[in-house]
């Protein structure tokens, strides 16, 4: 199989430049340190895959890291070539907290620097045992300019090249960008055909910061029909250019400018999620996407949901 060549965005405030490839590959979540997480993302790197995004409260730091090595091992693929994301959680989100939570991914990952560091959510929880949903009770008010200060050590110590958040809505990248040295290269968010985050997207555009997209296929955390893959709107699009209904999502996200990470285990799917970049949607597709009918599913991570952890949106 030969590899594909995959597209890749140039990070606004990365340390030299760094290119981030548009499709990666997600690993969200994985409590167990499980062999076909490994083999799986050993045959993404031979399918082309260079993008892998992870996190702390993932519990798949351990599986890509063991990959990567056997990966570099087998001759497949130099570090510089992979681009790896991990990501601060809510329990480490104290300015104190952040290098060491940093160093402890590191070397869950048996890596010497990351790519990208996000943090996960614009929240913060007491600090100690790991807990998912988080109890409403666990959480602090967050210090989010002593905390992104540490983030912006951390790029300058060169333990990631570049450092970014996920799940910010524009309220809150606004007071971010109001006394950031280093702005957020990119913005991690739900963004799928059935939540497409206009606003924000321009939002982000405008500021330089690049928007990646989980939960591209809406899967994830999806209960009942799933609107983007399900839509019979969009099997028709999938028909007319003879490609799936998760081709014509990711194809959707990388029109739009955005990068995206899929997950998947299945050789043949992960194969697929590659082979959109030689075709395009028509005018007409676009007259039909907009009208899938728009709703969040991830709505944030804690227990009870906070009411003001987003913009009104759409």
């Amino acid at each position: 199989m030969v590899a594909t060549e995959i597209p890749s965005l140039v990070l606004g405030s990365s340390a030299g430049q760094r290119r981030m490839p548009v499709i990666g590959m997600g690993s969200a979540p994985d409590f167990t340190c499980k062999s076909d997480t490994k083999e799986a993302i050993v045959e993404a790197i031979k399918q082309g895959y260079r993008h892998f995004d992870t996190a702390a409260a993932y519990g798949s730091e351990q599986a890509l890291g063991e990959a990567i090595k056997k990966a570099i091992e087998l001759g497949l693929v130099t570090r510089e070539e992979l681009f790896v994301t991990s990501k601060l959680w809510c329990t480490d989100n104290h300015p104190h907290l952040v290098l060491p939570a940093l160093k402890r991914s590191l070397k869950t990952l048996q890596l010497e620097y990351l790519d990208l560091y996000l943090i996960h959510w614009p929240i913060c929880a007491k600090p100690g045992k790991f807990s998912f949903p988080i109890d409403a009770e666990e959480l602090m008010p967050l210090d989010l300019k002593g905390v992104w200060a540490a983030m912006e050590e951390c790029q300058r110590l060169g333990l990631t090249r570049a450092v970014g958040v996920s799940n910010f809505s524009m309220k809150e990248l606004e007071n971010l960008l109001s006394f950031a040295t280093v702005p957020p290269a990119v913005n991690q968010v739900e963004m799928n055909l059935a939540w497409q985050q206009k606003k924000l997207r321009d939002f982000c555009k405008a500021n330089g910061i690049i928007i990646t997209a989980f939960s591209p296929l809406r899967k994830g955390a999806s209960r009942g029909p799933n609107e983007a893959m399900d839509n019979d709107v969009v099997k028709e699009i999938a028909d007319a250019h003879g490609k799936s209904s998760a081709q014509v999502c990711l194809r959707w996200l990388y029109e739009q400018g955005v990068t995206f990470v899929p997950k998947s285990y299945n050789k043949e799917r992960m194969n697929q999620n590659l082979q959109i970049f030689d075709w395009s949607l028509t005018e007409e597709d676009y007259e039909k996407i907009n009208q899938v009918k728009q709703q969040r599913l991830i709505s944030g991570p804690t227990k009870p949901q906070l009411k003001d952890l987003y913009d009104k949106e759409n």
